[in-house]
C-alpha cells in the first residue's frame, strides 16, 4: 500500500485538539486540513505518531494528512515521528497554520522561513532541524491592542465578519497545498498570495 519512500508528501494542519479550541483562531490549520480531507475523500482517523492522520493518493502522488494531537506548542514531535517513519524530507512537508500578521481571510504561501513567533512552527522547525519546508499561512488578524496577551488572542473566537472571511479561505488553503505538490512553491505563491476572501 503506502511504502516508506521519498515519493510521499505530508500535509500538516496545526491546531489544538479538544472541543473548546475548535473555533479559535489557532485552529485554522485543523479546519483547513479537514476540508482538504473531505475534498479528497480521505478520512483522518488513524491514531499514531502522536497525531491523527489519513492517507490517500492525489494524481498518482502518495499523500498523508496529519493533525498533531500534542497541543500546538509540541506539534513538531508528531511531524517528526511521521516524517521519519515514512522517510519524508522537509521539502515534502507542507504545513497549514494561522497567521496573525495577515488580515482574516488572506493566504500566503512560503517555501521556507522562520517561525515568525508562531509556537507550532517553532516546534516543527526545532524537531525537524530545518526551516526549509513549504507552508500555507491563513490570516486570522492582528491583536486589536498591543498589550493584549498573544495566547489569549489566538485562543479567542472570531467576530461574525472575520469568521465569514476565514471560512472562505480554508478550502483555498488546502488547494494551495495541492498546488505546491503539483506545480511548486513559486506557482502556488503566485496563484494564492493575492487571495482575499
Amino acid at each position: 500500500m503506502f511504502g516508506r519512500n521519498q515519493e510521499s508528501w505530508l500535509i500538516v494542519g496545526l491546531g489544538n485538539p479538544g472541543k473548546e479550541y475548535e473555533r479559535t483562531r489557532h485552529n485554522c490549520g485543523f479546519r483547513a486540513i479537514d476540508l482538504l480531507a473531505e475534498s479528497l475523500d480521505c478520512k483522518i482517523d488513524k491514531g499514531k505518531f502522536q497525531g491523527l492522520y489519513g492517507q490517500t493518493t492525489y494524481k498518482g502522488t502518495k499523500l498523508f494528512l496529519l493533525k498533531p494531537q500534542t497541543l500546538m506548542n509540541a506539534s513538531g514531535r508528531s511531524v517528526l515521528q511521521m516524517s521519519a517513519y515514512y522517510n519524508i524530507p522537509p521539502a515534502r512537508i507542507i504545513v497549514l497554520f494561522d497567521d496573525i500578521s495577515l488580515e482574516p481571510g488572506r493566504l500566503r504561501v512560503r517555501g521556507d522561513g522562520s517561525a515568525g513567533g508562531h509556537n507550532g512552527i517553532k516546534s516543527v522547525i526545532r524537531e525537524l532541524g530545518s526551516q526549509d519546508f513549504p507552508r500555507v499561512k491563513i490570516g486570522v488578524g492582528a491583536k486589536p491592542h498591543p498589550e493584549q496577551d498573544l495566547a489569549d488572542w489566538v485562543l479567542s473566537g472570531f467576530t461574525a465578519a472575520e469568521q465569514k472571511a476565514v471560512d472562505a479561505a480554508l478550502k483555498p488553503a488546502g488547494e494551495a497545498a495541492l498546488c505546491i505538490i503539483e506545480q511548486g512553491v513559486p506557482k502556488a505563491a503566485n496563484q494564492f498570495n493575492g487571495f482575499k476572501a
